[in-house]
C-alpha cells in the first residue's frame, strides 16, 4: 500500500495538477509543497466553485487537513498573504492555523521582482517568458549564500545589515545593466515588517512533522508545480522555470528520505500545451490548434496568457517517465479531443542527419532541430464530459488511452473529464 504519493506534472505545465491534488488530498493528513513560486497557478473546481491557488497546497479545501511549504518553494509574503485572506474570504476555515512554513524557505522580496521585470524587458526578443514575479532572481540567492529566509522573520533586527549588502549588488545592475530605478532598503524594510507579524506563527520545522507523520502510519501527498519540460536540469534549457520540478525534488525541497516517496503520479494532458517562449515540436498553427485553446480554456490562471496548444507528445512524455520514475499517468482534459475527426500522437523525432529517436532530446537547442513523427488514429464524435466509468468511454477514447500506455510504458491510472473533483475516472488509485 502506498503511505506517501508524489503528484508531478510531466509536460510544460498547467496539465491540472491542482484537481488531482484535492481529490487526493481527502486519503491524506497532509499536503505539501516542495518546489516553485507564486507562478504556478492550481485551479479547483468544486461543486463548480472555481478557486485558484498560487502559494498554499490544493488540499487547503479540506479542513480537516494540513498543508506545509517546504524549503524548495520560494516565498513572496505579500502573494502568501493576499492568498490567505482571498480563502478566508471565501470562508475556508483556519488557514493561518492549518499552513505551515519551513524556516529555510527564501522570501521573494521587491528587488527580486524589480531584476525579473528589467531583466525580460532587456531580452526584448530572446525574453525567457518569465512570469517577472522574482522567482529566478530568489532562488539565485538561495544558491548564492544571500537569501533572506523564511526564518530571518524571527529576528528582524539582523535583515537591514543583510539588506544594505544585498540591494548594493542588486543595484548595480538595476541602474547599469538596465537603466531601471533602484530599490530603497526603507521600502523592503516597509514589506518586511508588515508581513512578518501574520507569518512568524505559521513557521514550523516542516520536515520533523512530515517525519513524524510518516513514522506514524499518516499519508502525506506531495504536489509538484510547473512540469518536467520545465525542470531546470532536464527541461528545455534555457527556456525554463527556475527549480527541479521532478518528484525527487520531494525529497530535498520538503525535507524527508527518498524512500519516503512511495508512488509517483504524472498529470498529463490529452494533448500538449505550453506557456511562453521556447521550442515546442508538436505545437499546432490551425484550426485544431485554436479549438483545442478554446475549448481546453488554455489561458494562464495566474498569468492569463495565453497557451500554445499542439498533438500530444508521447516521446517528450517518455522523457518525463524516465527521469521521475513514474508509477502511473493521469490523463486529463481527455474531454477537450472529443469532435476531432483524427487525432495524431507524436511517437519519436526525425534529426537533420535523418537519423531517428523515440525520446525528447535535453535542452532546447536539440528540440528545436526535431521534426515530429506522426501516428495518426481516428477520433470520436461523442461527447466523454463529466463521464466517471472507463466502460462508457467512446470505444476511439479507450483506444486512444491505451495507444499512449503502450508508446510511453506506463499504465494510464486515473483519466478526467472534467474540472470539477467528481469528474474522475479511476482504474488504479495511487493510495491503493
Amino acid at each position: 500500500m502506498a503511505k506517501n504519493v508524489v503528484v508531478i506534472g510531466a509536460q510544460w505545465g498547467d496539465e491540472g495538477k491542482g484537481k488531482i491534488v484535492d481529490w487526493l488530498a481527502e486519503e491524506t493528513t497532509g499536503v505539501v509543497r516542495f518546489q516553485g513560486g507564486h507562478n504556478a497557478g492550481h485551479t479547483l473546481v468544486v461543486g463548480g466553485k472555481k478557486t485558484i491557488l498560487r502559494l498554499i497546497p490544493s488540499g487547503i479545501l479540506h479542513e480537516q487537513l494540513d498543508c506545509f511549504i517546504g524549503s524548495g518553494v520560494v516565498v513572496s509574503p505579500e502573494a502568501l498573504l493576499g492568498e490567505i485572506d482571498e480563502l478566508n474570504a471565501a470562508g475556508v476555515k483556519n488557514v493561518e492555523g492549518r499552513l505551515k512554513i519551513a524556516p529555510t524557505s527564501p522570501l521573494i522580496l521587491p528587488y527580486h521582482i524589480a531584476l525579473d521585470q528589467a531583466r525580460e524587458a532587456s531580452r526584448g526578443k530572446a525574453k525567457i517568458g518569465t512570469t517577472g514575479r522574482g522567482i529566478g532572481p530568489a532562488y539565485e540567492d538561495k544558491v548564492a549564500r544571500r537569501a533572506i529566509r523564511v526564518g530571518d522573520l524571527l529576528n528582524l533586527d539582523k535583515i537591514p545589515e543583510k539588506l544594505e549588502a544585498i540591494l548594493a549588488y542588486y543595484n548595480v545592475q538595476l541602474q547599469h545593466l538596465h537603466g531601471a530605478e533602484p530599490v530603497k532598503a526603507e521600502d523592503v524594510m516597509a514589506v518586511i515588517e508588515q508581513v512578518a507579524p501574520r507569518i512568524v506563527p505559521m513557521i514550523t520545522d516542516v520536515s520533523r512533522v512530515l517525519n513524524d507523520k510518516s513514522q506514524a502510519g499518516e499519508k502525506l501527498l506531495f504536489e509538484g508545480a510547473q512540469g518536467t519540460l520545465l525542470d531546470i536540469d532536464y527541461g528545455t534549457y534555457p527556456f525554463v522555470t527556475s527549480s527541479n520540478c521532478l518528484a525527487g525534488a520531494a525529497s530535498a525541497g520538503a525535507g524527508v528520505g527518498p524512500q519516503m516517496l512511495d508512488y509517483v503520479l504524472g498529470i498529463v494532458k490529452a494533448y500538449t500545451t505550453r506557456v511562453g517562449s521556447g521550442p515546442f515540436p508538436t505545437e499546432l498553427f490551425c484550426e485544431v490548434g485554436a479549438g483545442l485553446a478554446e475549448r481546453g480554456h488554455e489561458f494562464g490562471s495566474v498569468t492569463g496568457r495565453a497557451r500554445r496548444c499542439g498533438w500530444f507528445d508521447a516521446a517528450a512524455l517518455k522523457r518525463s517517465i524516465q527521469v521521475n520514475g513514474i508509477s502511473g499517468m493521469c490523463i486529463t482534459k481527455l474531454d477537450v479531443m472529443d469532435g476531432i475527426e483524427e487525432i495524431n500522437i507524436c511517437v519519436g523525432y526525425e534529426l537533420p542527419d535523418g537519423s531517428k529517436t523515440d525520446i525528447l532530446p535535453c535542452g532546447s537547442d536539440a528540440v528545436e532541430l526535431c521534426k515530429p513523427i506522426f501516428e495518426t488514429m481516428p477520433g470520436w464524435t461523442e461527447s466523454t464530459f463529466g463521464m466517471k466509468e472507463y466502460d462508457a468511454l467512446p470505444q476511439n477514447a479507450k483506444a486512444y488511452l491505451k495507444r499512449i500506455e503502450e508508446i510511453c510504458g506506463a499504465p494510464v491510472a486515473i483519466v478526467s473529464t472534467g474540472p470539477d473533483r467528481e469528474e474522475t475516472i479511476v482504474l488504479h488509485h495511487p493510495f491503493a
